[in-house]
């Protein structure tokens, strides 16, 4: 397992504070949890954090620990610990996950990785130039059968070629990513059998 770090102090602001939507909506997520369990509301406060910065800063853990009377420590463990917080600056307009479990392995994940490091950056994790696009390797996002696939912030591209996810990171990275269908890209319905292959 990798060891999961804050960004460096240069990243991080200063302050963070939920909007005031999202104020409301962290409120009355903290009352549906019964008097003293308001704590086991972390992991949705955190995740609308992520929401709406786009990544997991220093400052919010903390407003997220003050919010709940959590211990700092505490927070920073469940936002170290889950990979699906991110602990630093991704693209704005794309945060690409490659699945690269054995299932997405064998149908061509490799090729998909080499599409991203092409395209946006040759590490994972780092921006590109424009702070627009970034991505990593993650493992199983559980599309299994529609292999190889990736997911783009909570929507998952299955069936994929290295040409269409090429096609589908420019799309993102012209601002189009709402244009590009969720699913299969191969022309297959959800999850059923595909026969188009020998």
């Amino acid at each position: 397992m990798s060891v999961r770090r804050l960004a460096d102090e240069t990243l991080q602001p200063k302050k963070f504070f939920f909007s005031s939507r999202n104020l409301v909506w962290a409120e009355k997520t903290i009352a549906q949890y019964p008097k003293n369990r308001e704590q086991s509301a972390v992991i949705p406060l955190l995740m609308r954090v992520q929401e709406q910065e786009g990544w997991i800063t220093r400052a919010s853990i903390e407003y997220v620990a003050t919010m709940l009377s959590m211990s700092y420590i505490r927070v920073l463990e469940i936002a170290t610990f889950y990979t699906q917080f991110h602990l630093r600056p991704l693209g704005t307009r794309a945060h690409i996950q490659v699945c690269g479990t054995t299932p997405c392995m064998l149908r061509g994940a490799e090729e998909l990785k080499k599409v991203c490091k092409k395209r946006i950056n040759g590490e994972p994790l780092i921006t590109n130039a424009e702070g627009t696009l970034s991505w990593e390797e993650v493992e199983c996002l559980g599309a299994c059968v529609n292999a190889p696939m990736v997911m783009i912030f909570k929507d998952t591209y299955e069936d994929l070629t290295p040409s269409r996810l090429e096609e589908i990171i420019v799309l993102f990275e012209e601002g189009l990513g709402e244009s590009v269908p969720v699913g299969p890209q191969n022309g297959r319905f959800s999850s059923e059998p595909w026969m188009g292959e020998g």
